[in-house]
């Protein structure tokens, strides 16, 4: 192992400080550089969404480590090299989506919504509480957060189904696969979770088509990304009530515009993409194993299969 470790780090959200400082604790031969603008020598990246033409000046690069979940900005880049991309493994961002996620719900369930509403015509309005059990929760996408969060929604009591491309099995949850499946999840749902990764077969998955499949005054919830979603159709959507409520963590073009009609919409809540956000003590172990695996001529942990895209 060489005695010097040259790392590159890019985040706009991230703070390099509490990154360093965790990497550190686990690579002691850790040199620890912001940007490209010293790239020589450096053997791994740690980035979230870097600007075109970031790897270019990184000629020994060997790994990119992607902050955060999706690693969609990473994918066919042409000035990334074929290297192998390690995604994070962090409890911490597991925790962070499932509380984001069962509360987004339980706001709908029970009835969350109406009652900010009512306050705000200072009405006192009562809706009898139905059990969690009737309330039916349908997760597309189970990878590590969405069986996570599937699995979370279960033990509340929720009736949970699950949808993956290929068959999953989740404890709790009803696990669906196929154009079937997948139509089913969409049809049953009183509350539809998208927490799919973006890859070509994804992109647009959720357009006019699949919400009018889905019973009307159904609600949506987007924490994985936004073109998942044809925004104009979910817009018409919401409109018409053919989808009552939204709450979107992700949009297609982030930050949203401030003319965009989603802020003046009463049934969408917005949030700012922070429903899971990686914890640095928690990642770094892995991350510094996965560079040293790298040096060793070994695969990292949790790499990627970029013909899946994820």
């Amino acid at each position: 192992m060489p005695d010097v470790i040259p790392v590159a780090f890019h985040s706009e959200h991230d703070d390099p400080n509490a990154w360093e400082a965790a990497l550190r604790t686990h690579l002691p031969e850790l040199e620890f550089r912001l940007g490209n603008a010293d790239p020589d020598g450096v053997v791994a990246a740690l980035a979230w969404n870097p600007p075109h033409g970031f790897f270019a000046p990184f000629r020994e690069l060997k790994l990119v480590v992607n902050l955060g979940a999706g690693v969609d900005s990473l994918l066919g880049r042409d000035d990334l090299p074929p290297l192998p991309i390690s995604r994070l493994n962090d409890p911490g961002m597991v925790q962070l989506m499932c509380s984001y996620v069962t509360h987004a719900v339980t706001h709908y369930a029970r009835d969350f919504h109406q009652f900010q509403r009512a306050q705000r015509l200072g009405e006192w309005r009562y809706i009898h509480p139905r059990p969690l059990s009737a309330y039916r929760v349908s997760v597309l996408g189970l990878g590590e957060l969405g069986a996570a969060a599937a699995e979370a929604l279960a033990r509340m009591g929720y009736s949970v189904t699950g949808w993956a491309r290929s068959a999953k099995s989740v404890p709790g949850v009803r696990c669906l696969s196929g154009r079937e499946g997948f139509e089913t999840a969409l049809r049953e749902a009183d509350t539809l979770v998208l927490l799919l990764p973006l890859t070509p077969q994804t992109r647009g998955l959720i357009g006019a088509v699949e919400l009018a499949l889905m019973k009307p005054g159904a609600n949506l919830i987007n924490v994985a990304r936004g073109p998942l979603v044809d925004e104009a159709a979910l817009i018409a959507a919401l409109r018409s009530g053919q989808i009552a409520e939204a709450t979107l963590d992700v949009f297609e073009t982030s930050p949203l515009a401030g003319g965009h009609p989603y802020w003046a919409m009463e049934n969408v809540r917005i949030t700012p993409h922070l429903a899971s956000i990686t914890i640095p003590e928690a990642a770094a172990a892995d991350v510094a194993e996965s560079i040293r695996r790298v040096l060793r001529g070994e695969p990292p942990l949790h790499q990627v299969d970029p013909a899946r895209g994820y």
